[in-house]
């Protein structure tokens, strides 16, 4: 398996009594942080390029500092920021760290309001000062705004004119940096509006700061902000006086779950994470609706309110194949038929060969479709029987049905993930030759030259690892045939919503059709597709169509995955090879409620999603080598 960078995961909390209540209860007014532990160790999946944490204090006095962020960089970086945390909490005493009163206003971290970041970079900028929580300071509590989100926007330099055309000089050309100042910019505004009003009604002091802290309303904010949007994202927000608030895109790309009780409300992008973190049911946790912001004020009041309408509702389809929890019963079950849907192409592939035929997995996100698929080749297998008894009628003897019931579907655990290679060596034929061992095998699994191998994966991608790797691996085993199976369609195209992908010529399935179209002589084509990409690159983003699309319509589904194993075939290896993959239909019949097949279809729900495609080729194509 190619492992793809990509969207990243959020984790709030709200405890809904004072920190003395938990420390009865529990043991430790630490409740809440540890909960905020669980959830991002719980989401690790989701983000191991930098993690951070951002926690709100709403009984600090005056002079007393109220919100505190820790953030670090790396796959450890959940740890790091913990054991910083928890390092400045034990400069304590015991008598002080039992004391809930005095932690509410004195030591760190000791808040009501909590907020976790895994991130996963979309646009390749690293660095501390990308990863979130983002913070706006202020003097006022209800100006200060700390923010973090799983997205990624499309349309970022028009976001920017929005804010810059009202005079805001923003210092990092970075989406969520921008979106800080753009919120930010909109909270001020909000929060001068309640203090106006606290004019009007004659208050002074600190009876105009309640009064703001008190009616500041967050979908104001959001609903001045958001329409310029364009892109996939789940964004949450907590302004220093307790407000909270967290948004889906109007599209339902990315996903957000939410849970409250009388203890705690939490905001998770997996809903197993809040099961298996509050030890809750699953309709007990509710998914956050396309458009809709959850928003909690500061005395804790929890509603929802649709802040965009919701339009062409495509939830990410990815999301279920791959990059979310497999514990999730309803994705488990999806993964699982998404295997069982293959049965009849992969018995195509095979010759029905059944008896001399293996199956077996990619470890390790393949293996919830795996069990699909042999579920699914039991049936075929039991069918089978069933005819061939009905055959018999009565003349079956002990023997025949001895020997009709012993034939089984044959699975082995062929592949391992040996080790995460570090490949420190650049030059390409040493750093092949140690690709090559990233999987091992279990030697003597197969009958060499009589058994066909079948290995199902979640997806293929590059390529890279399929030729580097796996293929030069099973080969070793010498099958009859090879069969590489996808449990998901083609990726024919880059996301722009929050996963980081590969560039248009990194896809497998493009240079595939690329090469068709040169071996059939269609290669004006491609320069037709970038004549109309340029023609539309300075139109606005709406009226932008995706004419990539035209060069996969050339060819049939079969005739790419033919092109690809052509290209993937390593260099001495002479075995039989196939390539299976999902169809569109399939995947959608196994995933009803997420149709957004972008990767798979180039049917981008957003008009941003259009004009990157359309700008992804014309860099392939002015940077694309001559072809000989």
């Amino acid at each position: 398996m190619e492992t793809l960078k990509h969207e990243c995961g959020v984790a709030m909390i709200r405890l809904l009594k004072p920190l003395s209540y938990y420390e009865e209860k529990y043991g430790s007014w630490m409740y809440g942080l540890n909960k905020l532990y669980l959830m991002m160790e719980k989401q690790h999946n989701r983000g191991q390029e930098g993690a951070g944490l951002a926690c709100v204090k709403m009984e600090a006095a005056p002079g007393e500092e109220f919100m505190f962020r820790e953030r670090a960089l790396g796959g450890g970086a959940i740890q790091e920021i913990f054991a910083e945390v928890h390092g400045k909490i034990g400069s304590f005493s015991e008598e002080q760290l039992h004391n809930a009163a005095f932690a509410a206003r004195h030591i760190p971290f000791a808040g009501e309001i909590y907020m976790g970041h895994l991130r996963y970079s979309t646009t390749g900028k690293s660095g501390l000062s990308y990863v979130h929580p983002f913070l706006r300071r202020n003097n006022w509590r209800a100006k200060n705004l700390c923010i973090c989100a799983n997205f990624n926007m499309t349309n970022v330099p028009e976001i920017f004119n929005e804010i810059a055309v009202k005079g805001q000089h923003p210092r990092m050309v970075s989406d969520t940096y921008i979106l800080l100042e753009q919120l930010g910019h909109r909270l001020d505004r909000e929060s001068e509006r309640c203090f106006n009003e606290a004019m009007e009604q004659g208050l002074t002091n600190t009876d105009i700061t309640r009064y703001i802290e008190d009616h500041i309303n967050l979908a104001n904010v959001l609903k001045l902000s958001a329409p310029v949007w364009d892109g996939g994202y789940v964004l949450c927000g907590v302004t220093g006086s307790g407000e909270m608030m967290c948004m889906r895109d109007p599209w339902g790309i990315r996903p957000a779950f939410w849970y409250k009780d009388d203890e705690i409300m939490v905001v998770a992008s997996e809903r197993p994470v809040i099961q298996t973190s509050l030890d809750v049911e699953a309709e007990d946790v509710h998914e956050l609706k396309p458009g809709e912001a959850l928003l909690m004020n500061k005395r804790g009041g929890l509603r929802t309110e649709q802040i965009l309408p919701a339009e062409n509702v495509k939830p990410c389809s990815f999301e279920r194949v791959y990059f979310s929890r497999g514990s999730d019963v309803d994705i488990y079950r999806e993964r699982k038929e998404l295997g069982r849907s293959l049965v009849e192409p992969i018995l195509k592939a095979v010759n029905y060969e059944l008896d001399n035929t293996v199956l077996s997995y990619i470890p390790n996100t393949a293996e919830a479709a795996y069990y699909g698929m042999v579920e699914g080749f039991n049936d075929y297998l039991n069918q089978q029987k069933i005819e061939e008894i009905k055959r018999l009628g009565g003349t079956a003897s002990h023997a025949d049905l001895e020997r009709i019931l012993s034939r089984r579907v044959r699975t082995e655990k062929v592949a391992w993930k040996d080790i995460k290679m570090r490949t420190f060596i650049a030059e390409g034929n040493s750093r092949n030759d140690l690709a090559a061992h990233v999987y091992d095998i279990t030697y003597g699994s197969i009958r060499p030259g009589i058994d066909n191998l079948v290995v199902i994966d979640d997806s293929i991608v590059r390529g890279t690892t399929l030729r580097e790797s796996i293929i030069r691996i099973l080969n070793r085993l010498h099958p009859k045939r090879i069969v590489v199976v996808s449990s998901s369609p083609q990726v024919r195209y880059p996301d722009y919503y929050g996963i980081d992908m590969a560039m248009m010529d990194e896809f497998i399935a493009f240079r595939a059709a690329v090469a068709l179209a040169h071996d059939r002589g269609l290669a004006p084509l491609l320069d037709d597709i970038y004549r109309r990409c340029k023609e539309q690159e300075h139109l606005p983003k709406e009226q932008i169509v995706n004419h990539v699309r035209d060069l996969y319509e050339q060819f049939t589904a079969d005739e790419i995955s033919n092109k690809m194993v052509e290209m993937l075939r390593p260099d001495g290896v002479t075995t039989e090879i196939h390539l299976v993959y999902q169809t569109l239909e399939g995947l959608h019949n196994a995933c009803p409620t997420s149709p957004g097949d972008w990767y798979f279809s180039g049917h981008y729900p957003t008009p941003g999603g259009n004009m990157r495609i359309n700008q992804a080729f014309i860099h392939y194509y002015e940077n694309a080598e001559p072809t000989k």
